[in-house]
């Protein structure tokens, strides 16, 4: 079984490639051919956030010119469940931006960064991180490799793989993270009863600073 997850992540890196290159060109907040035929659902075509969706702070996370940007924050959370998953976007930082992709979240009413796994959103750059609190680290967890961003004001691309305990964050074609937390121990001294959660939801988790995000699609 663990052969065949690990092929799973490796092909699930060649897809990324592949489409990282074919957007080039696609509209915005579309699917690609390729992605509709892999079966990828589209969470942001543009307009109004969706309450089909979407739950929770959808107000706090208005839209404008085909991207929604987090403005009063909270935690915008899908009202599906997922447990293994491909879940891309794109994201631009102001400067010391601070967000999160809260994943496996058992409720929307729970902290995703110990009650699920919080992947962060983060300015690098932002004053005495710790290693665990750089961009794509599993918060309090795995620390995630540093010099994928690019400069602020620019668009990101981001994907986060999660299949079972293997999770990979790749950011502007580069691996950042490439963890098994089957064995895992947080490195901060804080409990995380919701880091082997199976399945959840999965959202942005808003700080207040004014991240922006377009091309949603899991």
């Amino acid at each position: 079984m663990k052969k065949l997850l690990v092929a799973a992540l490796a092909a699930c890196v060649f897809t990324f490639t592949a489409s990282l290159y074919a957007q080039e060109g696609q509209p915005l907040n579309q699917l690609t051919p390729q992605e509709e035929e892999l079966g990828f659902e589209l969470l942001f075509d543009g307009g109004p956030l969706s309450p089909e969706i979407w739950q929770s702070s959808i107000d706090g996370y208005p839209v404008k010119d085909g991207y929604f940007v987090c403005d009063r924050g909270g935690n915008l959370q899908t009202k599906k469940a997922y447990s293994d998953f491909i879940f891309r976007f794109e994201f631009k930082l102001p400067k010391n931006g601070n967000n999160g992709v809260g994943i496996r979240t058992t409720s929307p009413n729970l902290d995703a960064a110990y009650h699920g796994m919080e992947l962060q959103i983060i300015d690098d750059d932002y004053p005495n991180l710790q290693e665990w609190q750089h961009h794509g680290s599993i918060y309090g967890v795995v620390p995630a490799k540093v010099g994928s961003l690019k400069p602020i004001g620019e668009w990101n691309y981001e994907e986060i793989i999660a299949i079972g305990p293997f999770i990979k964050v790749i950011v502007n074609g580069q691996l950042i993270v490439d963890a098994d937390i089957t064995n895992v121990k947080p490195i901060h001294d804080a409990e995380h009863p919701g880091l082997h959660n199976k399945s959840g939801f999965i959202g942005f988790l808003g700080n207040g600073d004014p991240v922006e995000f377009r091309n949603v699609r899991i």
